[in-house]
């Protein structure tokens, strides 16, 4: 049996103390696999766990559009969550069905979110990395600190365009997978709270995101169909997490027990600089 857990929308520091907590709890065996659907609020930009925020994010620019402001966990790159659904995935390594491999592990978790896709009507495949262009190549970084123009191997793509960012962890025997579902993209504000050297890097690197990421309604627009919701992406990526995970993800709460945990790593991990301001 997996639970479903919808936490609405939290502080950054709540939401990533949750996702820890569910973890910890399916440690210790206090709960079953737990998929979790959340917003932010305010709306917040979340950094991977190996990036440097004194380099790569304007702190400034942040406050002047109050903006939310927190470390994750997990790695990869900076992502703006705002108008989305955010996911997260906590289960054992040793689940019937989830591959030892990280790389396997994410393509099968993953599949979740290509059903819910396909099921607002949109062509969503699953591809590998792909070569970049000269223009685009960096030697051995991502192009900018942006997660949505950093491709990752079974990344999901709508017209050849990133459509979704995820990001895991292992801990324990238990893996988290999170990410965001875009509904709408504000590239402007994304590259206002990324620190650049040179504003001409910053445009530069705009434009390449632009060609290499997209939202869900923009994809609807462009087919001529109605833009969506929040609540149908609930509906749809619900859906098709269970369907694939093959199970029905029965309706829960968090415990006391990830209440009160949460409640303390919000406090003493991910509300305090000493985390998210450590590298």
């Amino acid at each position: 049996m997996w639970r479903f857990v919808h936490t609405g929308d939290r502080s950054p520091a709540e939401n990533m103390a949750i996702d820890e907590a569910i973890l910890v709890a399916h440690q210790e065996g206090l709960v079953p696999p737990t998929v979790r659907f959340y917003g932010w609020n305010p709306a917040t930009l979340s950094i991977g766990y190996f990036q440097q925020a004194s380099k790569e994010v304007s702190f400034e620019a942040l406050l002047e559009h109050g903006l939310g402001f927190v470390r994750r966990a997990t790695g990869g790159r900076a992502v703006l969550h705002d108008r989305e659904l955010t996911y997260s995935i906590v289960v054992s390594e040793n689940y019937p069905g989830i591959p030892t491999s990280v790389a396997e592990a994410y393509r099968v978790l993953s599949k979740g979110l290509l059903n819910g896709f396909r099921k607002l009507g949109l062509d969503a495949v699953m591809t590998g990395t792909e070569a970049r262009s000269d223009e685009e190549a960096v030697a051995g970084s991502p192009l900018s600190a942006a997660c949505f123009d950093s491709p990752s191997k079974y990344e999901l793509v709508v017209e050849g365009k990133k459509i979704a960012g995820s990001a895991q962890m292992r801990s324990g025997g238990v893996i988290l997978q999170h990410g965001s579902i875009l509904l709408e993209l504000d590239s402007d504000q994304l590259f206002d709270v990324l620190h650049f050297e040179e504003p001409s890097d910053k445009l530069r690197m705009k434009k390449i995101f632009e060609r290499k990421a997209v939202a869900i309604n923009d994809c609807l627009r462009r087919k001529s169909m109605p833009p969506v919701t929040i609540r149908d992406l609930e509906e749809s990526f619900r859906a098709g997490f269970s369907e694939e995970l093959d199970t029905d993800l029965t309706a829960g709460e968090l415990t006391d027990y990830e209440m009160e945990l949460a409640s303390r790593l919000a406090r003493e991990k991910y509300g305090s600089d000493s985390w998210n301001l450590r590298r």
